[in-house]
């Protein structure tokens, strides 16, 4: 299936999901994470903030933990065409960008690359670990720009059921997918 219709496809079912689903099961999805990965004191986390229009992943859970658990936390924040990582903590201000997403005030990027995990938005991924996204190529850039030992981590509600025909060169694959039923690996481990 091509990227423009598994795109399609996967915002009219994440329609269909009513509040307390998306929490129930964003609530399942960091449980496995925290299970799976088990985070420690002193990691560093990249994690979106969730746009509420596309009913994403509700990653205020993983956020409050990371706060509870000494665990620094970055989230992006469009600069241009670039994704910086800014550092945000219990206090941190927030503003709402032109496209509806919650990001810090401040314009300030952390230059921090060497995170442990970084959880990923997207809207579908198949068995391979390639992503379907929005469309605007900033995780793909921002991949090729972080170490490769850093665990790429997508998160959907949806288990992969169809490949992706239109795979480009550019596009770096997942390591794992969470969803609320699994952690899959795409890295031929476990």
């Amino acid at each position: 299936m091509l990227k423009a219709d598994i795109r399609k496809k996967y915002i009219k079912k994440r329609k269909t999901l009513s509040d307390d689903e998306v929490f129930l099961l964003s609530e399942k999805i960091f449980s496995h994470f925290t299970n799976f990965f088990q985070p420690v004191s002193g990691n560093k986390i990249h994690l979106f903030i969730p746009i509420d229009k596309f009913r994403e992943i509700r990653t205020e859970i993983f956020i409050d933990y990371c706060f509870s658990n000494s665990i620094r936390v970055f989230v992006p924040k469009v600069m241009g065409k670039n994704l910086i990582s800014v550092e945000i903590f219990e206090n941190t201000i927030f503003s709402t960008n032109d496209w509806g997403i919650s990001e810090p005030v401040s314009d300030l990027d952390s230059g921090v690359l060497d995170f442990d995990f970084v959880i990923t938005p997207l809207l579908y991924c198949d068995s391979k670990g390639n992503r379907v996204g929005y469309g605007k190529g900033f995780y793909d850039y921002f991949f090729e720009n972080i170490p490769a030992k850093t665990k790429k981590i997508g998160v959907n509600y949806f288990n992969p059921d169809e490949n992706i025909d239109d795979v480009r060169d550019n596009d770096i694959p997942l390591d794992y997918l969470i969803t609320p039923t699994a952690v899959l690996s795409f890295l031929g481990e476990k």
